[in-house]
C-alpha cells in the first residue's frame, strides 16, 4: 500500500505530474467538441446522446493510440471542417444518409491506413501546391464561421439579397453575440480553455433569460447503440460516392500533416526539420479514423489545440493518458452537454446560442494560412480565392477544392507553365471538371 501511495504522489514524480497537468490543459482547450459535434450531427438525423458518447470514446482511443504508437503529446478528436463536410457537403447537399456517409469515412480511413503503412502519403501531399493547401484550410474556416454566425442568428437568409443581418434585438442573438465577445476576449488574453469557458458562460446566460432549460449536470453515460456499427459501407461503394471518399481522404491527409508538424515544432520534437516516428503518428491518426466510424463519429484527427498542452510542458505520450481519461469522464456530464448544445427556435429558425461562439472563433483561427498565399501573384491568388470563397458560398468543401484545382491547372496552362503541375493534380482536376460538365 505504501508503494502504491508513492506512485500516486505526483510530488515525487515532477515529470509525470507535468505531463498529466499538460494533458488536462489539452483537454480543456479542445473539450468544446463534445458539445459542438452532437449539435452538428443531429441536423442530419443522428442521435445526440450516441454522437456525444461516440465523440468521447473515439477521441479517447485515438488519443491513446497516438501516445502508444508515436509517443507524441498530440490528442485526437472529431475534426472541425470534416464534420461540416460530413453533415452539409454529404448528407444535406447530396441527400446521403448518415450511415452511408459513415461508410465513406471508413473507406477513406482504410485508404489512409494503407498509404501510411507503405509510405505513399508524402507523394500525394506533394502533388497539391502549398497555395491550395492554405486556401483549403482558410476556406473551411470561412464555412465554419458562416455556420456559426447563422446558428447565432447574426446572419439570416433573405430573399433578394441572399443573406442579411439578423435581428440583433432577439434575446437568442444577443446571447450568441455575448458569447462571441467573451470568447474573443478570453482567447486574446490567452486564457486556457477559453472556448469551453465561453460556452459555459453563454449557456448560463441563456438559462438566466429562460432561453435554455438546465437539464442537469451528471447522469449515466448515453447509449452508443443508435450509431455503433451503423455505417453502410456497401452504400458508400457506389460510383457517385467516389468524390466523397476522395475529399474525406485528402482533408484527413492535409490536416494531419499540418497539425503534426506544427505541434511537434513547438515541442522541439523535430530533428533536422523532420518529424521522427512520422509514419507511426500517421498510422495512429489513420487508425483513429477507422475506429471512430465504428462508434459513429466523423473523421477523428490530430488537434492543433494540443499545442496548449505542449506549452504547459507535455513532451511525451503520457500527457495523452490524462486527456483520454478526461474524455471518458466527460461521458457522465451528458445532461450538461445537452444544455450547452440546446436548440432555440426563433421565427422558425433553429439557433444554437452557446455553440455559435466556438464556431466563429475556430473559423477565424483557420484563416491564418491565408496570410501565406502570394496575393500579388494572380496565377496563385485567383485559384486560391476561388477555392476559399466557394466553400461558404456553395456550402461545400468539395466544390471549393474542385474549383481551386481546376482553376489552378487552367491558369498555369494558359500562362505556359503547365509543365510545373504535378500529374496527380491534373488527374484530380480532370475528375472534378468532368463532374461539373457532365452533371
Amino acid at each position: 500500500m505504501a508503494t502504491f501511495k508513492r506512485i500516486l504522489d505526483f510530488t515525487r514524480f515532477p515529470a509525470l505530474r507535468k505531463e498529466f497537468l499538460a494533458g488536462a490543459t489539452t483537454f480543456a482547450t479542445m473539450s468544446y467538441i463534445i458539445g459542438v459535434q452532437p449539435a452538428l450531427m443531429t441536423t442530419v438525423g443522428m442521435d445526440f446522446g450516441a454522437v456525444m458518447a461516440a465523440t468521447c470514446v473515439a477521441s479517447a482511443i485515438g488519443t491513446l493510440l497516438m501516445g502508444a504508437l508515436a509517443n507524441y503529446p498530440i490528442a485526437l478528436a472529431p475534426a472541425m471542417g470534416h464534420n461540416f463536410y460530413f453533415a452539409f457537403g454529404v448528407c444535406v447537399a447530396l441527400g446521403v444518409t448518415w450511415q452511408v456517409a459513415l461508410g465513406a469515412n471508413f473507406i477513406a480511413g482504410a485508404i489512409f491506413v494503407a498509404l501510411s503503412a507503405v509510405g505513399l502519403r508524402e507523394r500525394l501531399i506533394d502533388a497539391v501546391p502549398q497555395t491550395l493547401k492554405d486556401a483549403i484550410a482558410a476556406g473551411i474556416g470561412l464555412l465554419i464561421a458562416f455556420v456559426g454566425l447563422k446558428w447565432g442568428g447574426i446572419v439570416v437568409g433573405k430573399e433578394g439579397t441572399l443573406v442579411a443581418l439578423g435581428d440583433l434585438a432577439s434575446p437568442a442573438t444577443r446571447t450568441a453575440l455575448a458569447g462571441i465577445v467573451l470568447v474573443t476576449i478570453l482567447y486574446a488574453r490567452q486564457v486556457r480553455g477559453a472556448i469551453i469557458l465561453a460556452m459555459l458562460a453563454t449557456t448560463f446566460l441563456g438559462i438566466s433569460q429562460g432561453l435554455i432549460e438546465l437539464r442537469g449536470f451528471v447522469a449515466r453515460p448515453p447509449s452508443l447503440a443508435p450509431t455503433f456499427l451503423e455505417l453502410d459501407i456497401a452504400g458508400a461503394l457506389r460510383p457517385e460516392m467516389l468524390e466523397v471518399v476522395l475529399v474525406l481522404f485528402f482533408l484527413a491527409l492535409f490536416d494531419t500533416i499540418g497539425t503534426l508538424i506544427g505541434v511537434a515544432s513547438q515541442a522541439g520534437l523535430l530533428v533536422g526539420g523532420k518529424l521522427p516516428r512520422a509514419r507511426r503518428a500517421l498510422l495512429a491518426d489513420s487508425l483513429s479514423i477507422v475506429q471512430g466510424t465504428l462508434w459513429g463519429s466523423s473523421t477523428i484527427t490530430s488537434y492543433v489545440e494540443s499545442a496548449a498542452g505542449v506549452a504547459e510542458g507535455a513532451r511525451s505520450g503520457l500527457a495523452n493518458v490524462a486527456t483520454a481519461l478526461l474524455f471518458l469522464c466527460a461521458l457522465f456530464f451528458f445532461p450538461l452537454v445537452q444544455t450547452i448544445a440546446a436548440k432555440v427556435v426563433v421565427d422558425g429558425a433553429e439557433l444554437y446560442p452557446a455553440i455559435s461562439a466556438p464556431l466563429v472563433l475556430v473559423g477565424a483561427l483557420m484563416l491564418r494560412p491565408a496570410a501565406r498565399i502570394p496575393w500579388h501573384d494572380p496565377e496563385e491568388a485567383i485559384p486560391a480565392f476561388l477555392c476559399m470563397v466557394m466553400m461558404p458560398f456553395s456550402l461545400s468543401i468539395a466544390d471549393g477544392i474542385g474549383f481551386g484545382m481546376v482553376s489552378y491547372c487552367l491558369v498555369k496552362a494558359a500562362t505556359g507553365r503547365g509543365r510545373e503541375i504535378d500529374w496527380l493534380l491534373i488527374l484530380f482536376a480532370l475528375l472534378f471538371a468532368c463532374r461539373y460538365l457532365l452533371t
